[in-house]
């Protein structure tokens, strides 16, 4: 029994300086799995809302799409369909640009325009009694 409490008081021997270099491999390989990759995007992220400019065509993290019509300090205002609505430089995830979607931008793009197109082209009409009379515009 009094060599067993011997064996039990006595100091573990290397112990120390493993468990010093195991912590410091996991602190070194936390950092570069979690913290490192992190501090990168957060950077990629500030260049790219600093690069927008107006006339840019972007998308929100809310899914709304729109384009820059004035870059302020603090934000944007973005151009939508239904008017003009202001938000932070932040809420802006991605530049909806042909580069970064290829032909789904190109299509949105092309449907707007044509929608333009159409209403600006479109003939007046003029309804007298039951029959629609086409005017063209001139």
């Amino acid at each position: 029994m009094n060599l067993l409490s011997i064996f039990l008081q006595a100091p573990a021997q290397g112990g120390n300086s493993m468990m010093l270099i195991m912590m410091g491999v996991m602190f070194v390989g936390f950092y570069f799995l979690m913290i490192r990759p992190q501090m990168k995007k957060q950077k990629q992220e500030k260049n790219f809302q600093e690069s927008l400019k107006v006339g840019t065509r972007v998308v929100l993290t809310s899914g709304l799409h729109g384009r820059i019509a004035q870059v302020q300090d603090d934000g944007f205002v973005i151009e939508t369909l239904s008017g003009k609505l202001k938000f932070e430089k932040a809420a802006v995830s991605r530049e909806f640009t042909e580069n970064r979607f290829g032909d789904k931008a190109k299509t949105a793009e092309k449907a707007a325009e044509k929608k333009k197109r159409r209403k600006r082209n479109r003939p007046r009409e003029k309804i007298i009694s039951r029959f629609k009379i086409s005017v063209s515009a001139g």
